[in-house]
């Protein structure tokens, strides 16, 4: 099959492409192209215009913003992946995407496409949700910012009117040492995640003094495990806790589809969160023994 016929745009600015949209409502903006393309070329898509962002340069980019990172919307995937920004200050970011499809995939994809798309097993979405990320939302109003935590909506919708894009993802990189995991389960590599777990963790005098977990795969949008977090804090890491904390992460509402049921997916999570928290901790003490 083969897309609907449709205008096409090629803007160059932010202005540009709010102007476009706010003229043409049943328009869709084409970023990497990886998720937007197969839609179109099986109907299942059937917008009357096409408005493309690749000639936007405000939109490509990573950049520090004082104690932030400012992530343009446009940025390839594997621009993130090999970014000594991005490896120093937020390696959970390069871990997760490793995980991301493939080389054609990663050099195509974009940062924003995959926030906007918004599958539930997407790595990005994941990671975005354990750092906190805020998102910049331009439209002919100006620009708002929406916590990573509003962002879902529902399957497949974020907090976006059909007049904005996204267009900058803040993000704050967790100072000092760090412990890290990104883990998932997949039927194969490259394949979309049943269930995905990041972690990051920090530990202080042989206590884990910060923690932030985040599951994809379970929910229209990532979910936090706010109360796994707290269970950890305050407490020395070891088999028992995190053996806990893998039991705690089961009692979360998991979706069913097709595919897999949600009992199915509360076991993956038990056992993703209680071995990316050993590898979180495994990476923590690698980083602190080559400080000291």
């Amino acid at each position: 099959m083969k897309s609907c016929n449709f205008s096409y745009y090629d803007p160059n600015t932010v202005s540009e492409v709010v102007s476009l949209m706010s003229r043409h409502e049943n328009a869709k903006l084409l970023a990497g192209g990886q998720s937007l393309v197969p839609m179109l070329n099986f109907r299942i898509l059937s917008p009357e215009h096409i408005i493309d962002l690749n000639k936007v340069s405000d939109l490509f980019g990573i950049k520090e913003n004082g104690n932030h990172l400012s992530i343009g919307s446009m940025t390839r995937q594997s621009e993130l992946l090999n970014s000594p920004l991005i490896i120093q200050s937020s390696p959970l970011i390069s871990r997760a995407l490793g995980y991301v499809g493939h080389d054609q995939t990663r050099n195509r994809g974009t940062i924003g496409g995959s926030l906007c798309h918004l599958d539930p097993a997407a790595e990005l979405c994941v990671v975005a949700s354990a750092y906190n990320a805020e998102l910049t939302v331009t439209g002919k109003k100006g620009d708002r910012i929406v916590a990573m935590s509003d962002w879902p909506v529902d399957f497949l919708t974020p907090a976006i009117d059909h007049d904005e894009l996204l267009t900058n993802i803040q993000i704050a990189p967790w100072q000092g040492p760090q412990g890290f995991s990104f883990m998932e389960f997949a039927r194969r590599e490259g394949d979309f995640a049943i269930v995905a777990v990041a972690v990051l963790i920090a530990i202080t005098d042989h206590v884990i003094s910060k923690a932030s977990i985040a599951l994809g795969g379970v929910a229209a949008g990532p979910v936090r495990l706010y109360d796994v977090e707290q269970l950890i804090k305050g407490q020395s890491p070891g088999h028992e806790l995190f053996k806990e904390a893998g039991e705690l992460a089961k009692n979360i509402e998991a979706m069913s589809d097709i595919n897999f049921s949600g009992v199915y997916r509360k076991r993956l999570s038990g056992g993703l969160t209680e071995r990316a928290l050993h590898g979180a901790v495994a990476q923590f003490r690698r980083e602190h023994e080559e400080d000291e």
